[in-house]
Parts: C-alpha cells; structure tokens; sequence
C-alpha cells in the first residue's frame, strides 16, 4: 500500500459537535439531510431527515500559500462504528455509496511543504490509477480530493510510511 485514507481529524469533529464552531471559528449549520450529502467522516451518504453539520474544514498542516479552507459535511452525532476505511477503493454501486459512478472530483498532490505539484479532474473510477501515478513521483507526500461541483471537502491521502 503507497498511501492511507487519512481521517478527517476528531479535533475537528468534537469541536464541530460540542461547541458548534469549525476550524474558521464560525458557527457550524446544523442541517437535516434531503438525502444524499456526502458525510466525510463516516464515508458515505447522508439519509433523508438525518441531522448533519455544515462547516469549513482545513486538511493542511501548515501556513502557505495553497493552504486552504472548504465545505465539508460530517454527521451531527458521531456514529456507533465509524468509518475505518484506510485505502481505496470506496464503493461505488448504491445510492449510500461516498462516490456516484461519473461524479467530477479535483485531484491535487502536494509535497511536504504543501505545495501544490499537480492537479487534474476524475471520476472516481479514475482516482486509483491517478492517485497511484502521482505517488510514483517522490516529491509527493499526500493528495486532497474535492467534489468538483460544489467544492466540498472529500479525502486526504497521504504517503505510507516507509513508502519513499
């Protein structure tokens, strides 16, 4: 395995959830889910009438000039078992799956300065085979996925350890 589905980081959850402020310090919306939002801590889509919160959500570790905050939607209460998926793929064949089959997602790779080195647009049909060629570059330390269309927060994949 060349890199590890990192989790959206539980500091960031517990704050969403117990004092209803995200990583800019606003306020959180607590929303009920028409269906079909993409719930990035427990990897898959929101249930009709399931309580979800809406905030904006920093993978990086660092100040910089890509440096950046987006969307994300996360459960408002943390489920029983949560999400430990660690690699890809993530399913893709029913309506709860994370991804839909020819959804548009930006794909960026970044080095250990969180400088941006590459970009593209996939499908998540295409992310392994993408994902794969940018962690055969050695520069690369993790990549960020995005939804294309909305720009919510999808995943960060970082390097393995001893993957170099």
């Amino acid at each position: 395995m060349i890199y590890t589905v990192t989790p959206i980081r539980e500091n960031f959850l517990r704050k969403a959830r117990e004092t209803g402020l995200d990583d800019l310090e606003q306020p959180v919306r607590q929303i009920v889910a028409e269906g079909g939002e993409p719930c990035r801590d427990a990897l898959r889509r929101a249930r009709p009438g399931e309580k979800i919160l809406l905030a904006s959500y920093c993978p990086f570790t660092r100040p910089g000039p890509y440096r950046e905050y987006g969307p994300v939607f996360v459960l408002a209460q943390a489920e029983e078992k949560p999400a430990a998926r660690i690699e890809l793929p993530l399913p893709n064949n029913s309506a709860g799956d994370y991804w839909k089959a020819g959804a548009q997602l930006v794909l960026r790779a970044y080095s250990a300065e969180e400088d941006i080195a590459a970009a593209q647009l996939v499908t998540p049909e295409q992310i392994e085979e993408k994902v794969a060629e940018y962690f055969a570059r050695e520069h690369i330390d993790f990549a960020l996925l995005r939804f294309a269309a909305y720009g919510c927060y999808a995943l960060r994949l970082d390097r393995a350890m001893g993957n170099r």
